[in-house]
């Protein structure tokens, strides 16, 4: 049995957990610091972020771009701990940042490997002990002291933070909800959880016939005839349905799936629908001697545009001649509002971030500590907080993490 008692004993090796760590011994290298990661390595699932590149925050933080039951738990983190923190904290690792014309940030070798060394080899050289393979069961405490059972050993430790994120990414990267069922069996209560910023599942009717195709279009989600939400940029076509940035970003707006939820494209955002008619009419006298099947060729790509034709119900290999100006309404119509009936989602194993998570209102914001076991803290994924799409999620993941890191040191000096 391990019988040292650390100072801080952090369970998770991913973005928030490296982040407390280092944190930690950067304020007090005295400290005696230890990181639990279940996979045989710390940092599988931060490699994985920006399509490997890291999108590791934005200039544009705002609390309007994360979603709670809780929001104003955020708002301590992000006005304290936001991007200027973050900037300074990778910059002491040799991580600099080069930014996006939209606010993301990603480390200048737009390798999210490097990210993952800079703080792994920040935690080698400050002595943080790494535990891998060490997969964390039950956290217990006795008086002062919390006892960690994980992989046939307990640790103790003055502190505990939980870091584990959620199911984002599934088991292969760790995410199989470990912490967050411990605290639950330690009695906290949760928000219920599902995926977000993943893709969409449609009726597969029309998206197979446009599997691999992108287009620019704004994207409106709307639930029981209700908009919820509106974005703009680039949708793909898959066979079970619809993904792209617009997709993922209006993903985690859908909490139930047996409602009615649809993703409605406008192919043609810049032109009003009387203009747009008005353009297939002189673009009908242009092409007249054309077959349908050619009509909206040059306009919108191809293949979509003969979809829409035979959703309009028009014969392709008729003459554009035989178009009336019904057919022509018809057909700017399904250009401005091009709709999917969404079916579900692609999973966890598929999703960046997961919604929901340990409520909020248990734990204290400025200092990211259980309101009710003194000495238990929580950052990043875990709780119910989740970002937009564009770093959002690690400024949370990291900018909690500095918090815990200063919760943790107040508390060991006994100013909590």
């Amino acid at each position: 049995m391990n019988k040292k008692i650390f100072d801080c004993f952090i369970i998770g090796g991913g973005a928030a957990g490296l982040c407390c760590a280092i944190s930690l011994k950067s304020e007090n290298p005295q400290l005696s610091v230890a990181v639990a990661e279940q996979l045989s390595r710390v940092g599988k699932k931060l490699i994985t972020t920006g399509n490997g590149r890291c999108n590791i925050t934005n200039k544009n933080i705002s609390l309007d771009r994360y979603h709670s039951k809780n929001l104003k738990f955020c708002e301590f983190i992000l006005k304290n701990y936001g991007v200027g923190k973050i900037t300074d904290f990778f910059n002491a690792l040799g991580v600099c940042f080069v930014y996006e014309d939209n606010g993301k940030a990603y480390p200048y070798s737009l390798q999210a490997s490097s990210v993952v060394d800079a703080l792994r080899f920040k935690c080698d050289e400050t002595g943080v002990e790494t535990y891998t393979d060490t997969a964390v069961t039950q956290v217990k405490k006795s008086g002062n002291i919390f006892e960690v059972s994980a992989s046939g050993e307990t640790y103790f430790s003055k502190t505990v933070l939980f870091a584990t994120g959620l199911f984002a990414g599934g088991s292969k990267l760790g995410s199989n909800g470990t912490g967050f069922n411990i605290l639950k069996n330690m009695g906290y209560k949760a928000v219920n959880t599902y995926p977000a910023i993943v893709q969409l599942k449609t009726e597969t009717d029309t998206v197979r016939q446009l599997k691999g195709i992108k287009v620019n279009a704004d994207v409106a989600l709307k639930t029981d005839n209700k908009v919820i939400r509106k974005e703009y940029g680039e949708v793909l076509f898959c066979d079970y349905g619809l993904s792209g940035p617009p997709i993922l970003q209006l993903s985690g707006e859908i909490h139930n799936y047996s409602a009615q939820n649809y993703i409605y494209l406008d192919l043609c955002p810049e032109t009003a629908f009387d203009t747009l008619f008005d353009m297939l009419k002189s673009r009908k006298e242009f092409l007249k001697l054309r077959n349908n099947e050619e009509f909206l060729t040059g306009f919108l790509n191809k293949r979509v545009g003969q979809v829409i034709l035979k959703l309009c119900n028009i014969t392709l290999n008729s003459k554009v001649s035989d178009l009336d100006d019904n057919d022509l309404r018809n057909v700017a119509s399904k250009i401005k509002k091009f709709g999917f009936k969404v079916t579900g989602n692609t999973g966890y194993e598929n999703s960046q971030v997961t919604a929901g998570g340990i409520d909020t209102l248990q734990f204290d914001e400025t200092t990211m500590m259980s309101k009710t076991d003194k000495g238990l803290f929580c950052a990043g994924e875990i709780l119910d907080v989740y970002g937009d799409c564009g770093g959002f999620n690690l400024t949370f993941a990291f900018g909690s993490a500095m918090c815990a890191s200063d919760g943790i040191i107040k508390y060991l000096g006994g100013k909590l």
